[in-house]
């Protein structure tokens, strides 16, 4: 092989290496009480198939105007199975949407000393308690849920401060910005959070279950078999283990 066929022929290998590169990655947009979780199911999913992913967090709500307007995600996995549905709908999704867990609700705090419970809520030096934008969160439906459950929503909801997703409601939760707050399981079992704080669950006959979607956002590109592959994983035994250590409930 002479000088100018070899030069040609690394060309090609390093621009298909470089392809197969691109091709080998997810875009994958996640609920923001999945972000910890996501970050295990990612890692071993990667290790077992090689393909990686990036993750992009945000509210359910957000995703979804993000999927319509063109964002190039290829999976969605959702905090409740309202968008997901939505997208099926629209013609956004290959496939109908699918629960791969159900969420669970705590009550939160940074506060030394402070327990947290439905009683302290009412308490004067509650000022602010921190909850995820019910419009966009599904689990900011669900705190709402909770507190019409016990009658204490219309006292309350001046104290009420929102952010637009759990990851937000975290901050004002972990700065102390609120006194006190509504986040997922997830988040105070993950091993960033753990042990950090007080926290309480919230009885899940309090609110309706928080079934948790995932679909495959429709493309016409090679992603797509890797974006199935991702979404096979997720209803997997190693996938359960690790919702489940979450604080995750599967089937």
């Amino acid at each position: 092989m002479n000088k100018t066929a070899l030069l040609l022929f690394s060309c090609v290998m390093a621009l298909t290496a470089c392809h197969q590169k691109q091709q080998d990655k997810l875009n994958i947009a996640v609920a923001a009480n999945m972000q910890f979780a996501m970050k295990e199911l990612t890692r071993s999913f990667t290790d077992q198939t090689g393909i990686k992913c990036d993750l992009i967090i945000s509210s359910s709500g957000q995703l979804t105007a993000q999927i319509k307007a063109g964002a190039p995600y290829d999976v969605f996995v959702s905090a409740d199975m309202k968008y997901p549905d939505e997208l099926f709908a629209s013609g956004y999704a290959t496939n109908k949407p699918a629960v791969y867990a159900y969420g669970k609700l705590v009550m939160w705090s940074m506060i030394n000393g402070m327990k947290p419970s439905i009683d302290l809520l009412k308490n004067p030096e509650i000022i602010h308690i921190a909850l995820a934008n019910p419009k966009t969160a599904p689990y900011g439906t669900a705190t709402i849920e909770v507190l019409k459950h016990y009658g204490i929503y219309e006292n309350l909801k001046d104290k009420l401060v929102y952010g637009e997703s759990i990851s937000q409601t975290n901050q004002f939760i972990i700065s102390k910005s609120a006194e006190i707050g509504f986040t997922a399981k997830s988040v105070v079992l993950s091993p960033e959070m753990k042990d950090k704080g007080s926290w309480i669950d919230i009885d899940e006959a309090d609110y309706s279950p928080i079934a948790q979607g995932v679909v495959v956002v429709k493309h016409n590109n090679v992603e797509q078999a890797n974006a199935e592959k991702f979404y096979n994983f997720l209803f997997s035994d190693k996938a359960k283990d690790i919702f489940t250590k979450f604080g995750y409930s599967v089937k």
